[in-house]
């Protein structure tokens, strides 16, 4: 089956074989594999040893940005959000219900949000200190400015939360050059490749001690993630880990780095998604995005407009080809989302381009 959806992503052989063992999480062998990982990704990251490091959170994506919001956002403290997609959205939802007042900065989600965008909303309520943003937003595809964002946001003294959860590894933001950034999110299932199951902050040491205490929980709070560290070595981990998606993230890591890094994905992943935009137009269907909008990790496409149209059974369809996309969308007009991420390559994609058409004329047959 090739998956194609924005995370979890197909895998390779490697990373699924790492999966086949039993580990004991505080077993010293294994502690040397944990606080290797926290070295590589805070290589990828861009990060500055002894300035930031890597501080892991079990669980998906919301996991780790929630602990992100409560660990660097004060309880009772304004945070701008530019509302530009599905996951803004929840992100939002998520300052909101942990008691941080939440700045809704509506934006149309055909675009990526630019720092012509944030910069009047500070104007108008200089009370804000941080903006909390997506990096790349799955619902519909766009990519926000974030290093154009953080530059500006450098200047006006506000601080940067950053979601990253589908980008990091592929769509550079080096954090060396963004010391505005208190942190930023990404979780194991999506563009490093590995299993799902992890999620992980790269922050400012600095930022994180300084924000002690104001989590509003043991479970999500960033700074103690960091004090656990310290004080009982950066192989160690606080609570039980999905052992198994670490030793396989680690793997991952292994085949990002012999791939040539994060260019080289960048260039594999805006390859498929070429293919299967051009592909896509060609099948006479329309993307949701004008192509200078289009990021490298999902293509978002409007359903057709014949009422027949059903989008489960066109997914069924798909599936019985061998190709699995998402069974829901997350815009306004009914669309499909086609991930481009993972361990494919530009010749799987035109074998989906293929695997969509023939399944679009079993579900809409042409009138004899």
């Amino acid at each position: 089956m090739l998956l194609l959806i924005p995370g979890p992503v197909q895998t390779r052989p490697e990373v699924k074989a790492a999966m086949a063992q039993d580990i004991a999480p505080w077993d010293r062998d294994f502690q040397a594999v944990y606080a290797r990982i926290r070295e590589r990704i805070l290589a990828v990251a861009g990060g500055i040893p002894g300035v930031h490091a890597t501080l892991p959170i079990q669980g998906a994506g919301h996991f780790v940005t929630e602990a992100a919001l409560r660990s660097f956002v004060a309880p009772g403290a304004k945070v701008l959000v530019p509302m530009n997609g599905a996951y803004a959205s929840r992100m939002a939802r998520l300052a909101r219900e942990a008691g941080r007042i939440v700045v809704e900065l509506p934006l149309p989600d055909t675009r990526g949000a630019v720092a012509a965008d944030i910069l009047p909303a500070l104007d108008a309520d200089p009370s804000i200190g941080t903006v909390a943003m997506v990096f790349n937003e799955t619902g519909s595809g766009i990519v926000n400015d974030a290093a154009g964002i953080g530059d500006a946001l450098r200047g006006r003294g506000v601080r940067l939360v950053l979601d990253a959860v589908s980008a990091f590894g592929v769509l550079p933001f080096p954090l060396a050059e963004h010391p505005e950034c208190d942190v930023l999110v990404f979780t194991s299932g999506k563009c490093l490749e590995g299993m799902p199951g992890m999620g992980f902050a790269v922050a400012r040491m600095d930022r994180a001690e300084a924000c002690a205490g104001q989590a509003g929980s043991w479970s999500l709070d960033l700074s103690d993630v960091l004090a656990h560290a310290r004080r009982s070595g950066w192989g160690s981990i606080r609570f039980t880990p999905p052992v198994q998606a670490i030793a396989a993230f680690d793997a991952a890591l292994d085949l990002y780095e012999a791939e040539g890094g994060q260019r080289a994905r960048l260039a594999r992943y805006a390859a498929n998604r070429d293919v299967l935009y051009d592909g896509i137009l060609a099948l006479g269907l329309r993307p949701y995005l004008a192509r200078e909008e289009q990021g490298p990790v999902i293509v978002t496409v409007h359903q057709p407009a014949d009422p027949r149209f059903d989008l489960m059974a066109f997914v069924e369809a798909l599936k019985r080809r061998g190709v699995l996309i998402s069974n829901f969308y997350n815009t306004a007009a009914p669309t499909m989302r086609i991930g481009t991420i993972g361990a494919i390559t530009p010749d799987d994609m035109r074998r989906a381009v293929g695997a969509i058409g023939a399944a679009l004329d079993e579900v809409l047959p042409r009138a004899a």
